[in-house]
């Protein structure tokens, strides 16, 4: 064999043992972590405890009026019919109302109906809807209300009372809010609060659409469609509604408080926690100004 080839084939070997070399699982230390090829994917480690829970999904809290935003203050009937006042009496609360109405037999001629010079008695009814609700116990016309911010939805009577005694056809129905110059007053507050309550009430049917099956969903979905056009209904005839937007605003708040109310939620944000009381600084002692002797 000459020289040459003996060269070529020790080159040969060589070539050869490097390859196998390359092809070696590399040295592994002990407490060192095991060698992945490249593009290899590693375990994730095990985790201890229960899986993560998915967020639940929820709805921004807003005010709820109690009592006390209708407390004293002169109602009409979508701003300007009637007159309402809502009073604390001995035993609760009361109502003093005056409605004006129609003749039964023509339509066309004014009447109206007095409930009395004292409050008639109210009867609460829980918050089945989110906001407290009465029942005025008048038997010539009974009446059942919402309590909003400055103002108050009748749910009941559906259809208008006729008083026979006064030959009165009266309709309560609707929401009882401020003048219009009692709500223009409020315009800028009025809008933000709609705001608000618009961005509820999407969140709140976003949430009530997860937590239900595909039956109530549609249904869901046919609600939220029609709200608009049943808010229209219910404030198309209050006092300057397109200046002011008053009666929208209302009725939205009234819609993302029966909303929390169905999906068991506050209808009222927690208050802010009080900040601690800071524990006060001792102040050092004046320095004395007389010369010690």
């Amino acid at each position: 064999m000459s020289r040459s080839t003996r060269l070529i084939l020790a080159l040969a070997a060589a070539l050869a043992a490097m390859t196998a070399c390359a092809q070696a699982q590399p040295l592994q230390l002990p407490g060192a972590q095991p060698f992945n090829a490249p593009g290899a994917q590693q375990a994730a480690p095990p985790q201890s405890g229960a899986p993560a829970q998915p967020r639940p999904q929820s709805m921004p809290a807003i005010k709820i009026a109690g009592e006390d935003a209708i407390l004293g203050k002169v109602l009409h009937r979508n701003g300007h019919h009637g007159e309402a006042i809502f009073t604390k009496t001995a035993g609760g609360f009361g109502m003093k109302l005056n409605l004006d109405g129609f003749q039964p037999a023509n339509l066309v001629e004014p009447c109206a109906v007095s409930f009395g010079e004292n409050p008639v008695p109210v009867t609460a009814l829980g918050r089945p809807a989110g906001v407290p609700r009465y029942r005025l116990e008048a038997p010539i016309c009974p009446i059942v209300f919402d309590v909003l911010d400055g103002a108050f939805l009748v749910v009941e009577p559906t259809e208008p009372c006729v008083v026979e005694a006064a030959q009165c056809r009266i309709d309560p129905r609707g929401l009882w809010g401020p003048d219009a110059r009692t709500a223009a007053a409020q315009a800028k507050e009025i809008e933000r609060a709609r705001g608000a309550a618009e961005r509820a009430v999407r969140e709140g049917y976003k949430t009530l659409t997860a937590k239900s099956d595909a039956v109530e969903q549609r249904t869901i979905a046919r609600e939220q469609a029609g709200f608009s056009a049943e808010r229209e209904m219910i404030c198309r005839d209050f006092q300057r509604e397109g200046q002011v937007g008053f009666c929208a605003a209302r009725i939205t708040e009234a819609r993302a408080a029966g909303l929390r109310a169905r999906l068991g939620l506050n209808t009222e944000p927690k208050p802010a926690a009080k900040p601690k009381p800071r524990p006060a600084t001792p102040r050092p002692a004046p320095l004395s100004l007389t010369p010690t002797q």
